[in-house]
């Protein structure tokens, strides 16, 4: 299993786009998952990559998803 690592490099409102560690992890059969963890949280979003759609693209999808979760986590601390 191959991984790369990256960071994004955004900061926006109660989120830390700093920290969101994103992992793209090629399995022994070609396919891909794309991982995004906060690791103050502790929250990990995992999804599997669609081979015929941009990386790019379904990357940012699953950026918000991540932050809306973020942001509800946050919301329930309170």
């Amino acid at each position: 299993m191959a991984q790369i690592c990256t960071t994004l490099g955004k900061n926006n409102g109660m989120v830390d786009q700093h920290k969101i560690q994103f992992d793209l992890i090629k399995l022994l059969n070609g396919e891909r998952i794309l991982r995004l963890t906060e690791p103050q949280s502790g929250l990990s979003l995992e999804k599997k990559l669609a081979p015929a759609d941009a990386v790019v693209r379904q990357k940012e999808k699953l950026l918000g998803v991540f932050e809306a979760a973020l942001a509800r986590a946050e919301m329930m601390k309170v």
